[in-house]
C-alpha cells in the first residue's frame, strides 16, 4: 500500500514536472518573439512615445521574471499581452510620425508666411510712430498694435526655438498662433493684408 502511494506520488510529481517542461519551450518561444517585435520598434517608441514604451518594457521584465520562476503559463499570458502592448505602440508611433511630418510641411510654409508679415506689420507700425495716425486707425487700436507685435515677435522666437529643439508640433502650433495675432494687427493697422 505505500509503495503504490509513493509511485502515485512520483507519477503525479512526473506528469507535473512534463506538464511545465511541455509548456517551457513554447512560452520561451512567444517571449522571444514578442520581445524582437519590441525590439523593432524601441528606438522610435523613444522618441515618439516613451510613456507607452515604459509600459511595455515593465511588461517584458515581468514576463522574464516568470521565466525564471518557471511560470510558463504566465510567461505565456505575458507575451500575448507585449504582443498586443507592442502592436499599440506601432500605432502610436505611426499615428505621432505623421503628425510630426504634418507639422514639419505646415511649419516650413508658416516659416516663409510669418516673418514676411512680422517686417510687414513692423514697418506699419515704425511708419506710424511719431506723426498722425490716419483716421482709420485709433491711437488704442495702434497701441494695441503695437504690443501685439512683441508678442508676436517672442512667440515667433519660441516656434523657431522648439522646431529647432525637434519639436515641430509644438513650432507649427506656436507659428499658427502668431500668424492669427498678425492677422488681427493688420486689421487694426488698416493694412493691406500680406
Amino acid at each position: 500500500m505505500r509503495l503504490s502511494k509513493s509511485l502515485v506520488a512520483i507519477a503525479a510529481t512526473t506528469i507535473l514536472f512534463t506538464g511545465c517542461a511541455k509548456n517551457e519551450e513554447p512560452a520561451r518561444q512567444a517571449l522571444a518573439a514578442a520581445e524582437a517585435s519590441l525590439a523593432e520598434v524601441r528606438v522610435d517608441a523613444a522618441k515618439f512615445a516613451p510613456e507607452e514604451l515604459q509600459v511595455a518594457e515593465a511588461r517584458l521584465v515581468k514576463a522574464r521574471e516568470n521565466l525564471a520562476k518557471e511560470e510558463y503559463k504566465d510567461v505565456l499570458g505575458d507575451a500575448t499581452q507585449l504582443s498586443k502592448e507592442t502592436a499599440t505602440l506601432k500605432e502610436v508611433v505611426i499615428s505621432k510620425q505623421t503628425q510630426v511630418a504634418a507639422a514639419t510641411h505646415e511649419w516650413e510654409a508658416l516659416s516663409e508666411e510669418v516673418p514676411k508679415m512680422v517686417k510687414a506689420i513692423e514697418f506699419r507700425v515704425d511708419s506710424l510712430s511719431g506723426s498722425k495716425l490716419p483716421k482709420d486707425v485709433n491711437k488704442e487700436a495702434f497701441e494695441a498694435a503695437k504690443a501685439t507685435l512683441q508678442s508676436m515677435k517672442s512667440m515667433w522666437a519660441e516656434a523657431s526655438a522648439a522646431f529647432n529643439e525637434g519639436n515641430a508640433v509644438a513650432a507649427a502650433d506656436k507659428a499658427r498662433a502668431v500668424q492669427a495675432k498678425g492677422e488681427e494687427v493688420i486689421g487694426q493697422l488698416a493694412m493691406s493684408p500680406v
